[in-house]
Formats: structure tokens, sequence, C-alpha cells
């Protein structure tokens, strides 16, 4: 049997999946940053640079996925991971909802 792989699809897929990966290091980074500030842990000196490591890595990644024609990969497979976090935190919150057991289910 032969499968048909697109490797435009396959590279727009693959580089979707890492810069999506990338984003949500970043964010995972901001909110420890501001944890840090909350907790008074970073001096203002630390705050600036922080600050403009993020804003530089922000304009990296929209800018890889504009030049790269990746942009509605990334959002599939983030949108895909969102869902995926959120029916297991449903799971760990309400293991025993009816509905959840139906879906399952199917």
């Amino acid at each position: 049997m032969n499968v048909d792989i697109d490797e435009k699809d396959l590279k727009n897929g693959l580089l979707g999946l890492v810069v999506a990966l990338v984003e949500i290091i970043k964010d995972t980074l901001r909110l420890q940053a501001l944890r840090r500030m909350e907790n008074g842990s970073l001096t203002q000196d630390e705050l600036e640079r922080l600050g403009e490591a993020l804003m530089d890595l922000d304009a990296a990644i929209t800018k890889m996925k504009v030049d790269m024609g990746i942009s509605e990969s990334v959002k599939a497979v983030r949108n895909g991971l969102d869902r995926a976090i959120a029916d297991i935190v449903e799971g760990i919150v309400s293991p025993d909802d009816p509905k959840r057991q139906a879906v399952e289910a199917c």
C-alpha cells in the first residue's frame, strides 16, 4: 500500500508543531516571569531585559510564521493541544461526569 504524502504539507505540519511548541515554552516563560515579578525576586534591570527578550522572541516567531506561511498550521496545532489539555483537565476534575463517559464511549 502506497501512501501519498505532500512534501509541502508535511513540512508545514512539522514546522507548525515546532513553532507551536516554542510558543508554549514562551508562554510558560512569560508566566514564570510574572510570578517572579509579583514575588519581587527580579530587579528592575532583570525585568527590563526579560521583557525585551520576550518581545524579541514574539517578533521572531511572528516573522517566522509569516515568512514560512505556517500561521494556520501553528494555530491548528495550538487548538488541538488546547483541546487535548482541556479534556485531560476535565477528566481529572470531573472523572465521574456522565456526559464525559458518554463521549468517551463513542
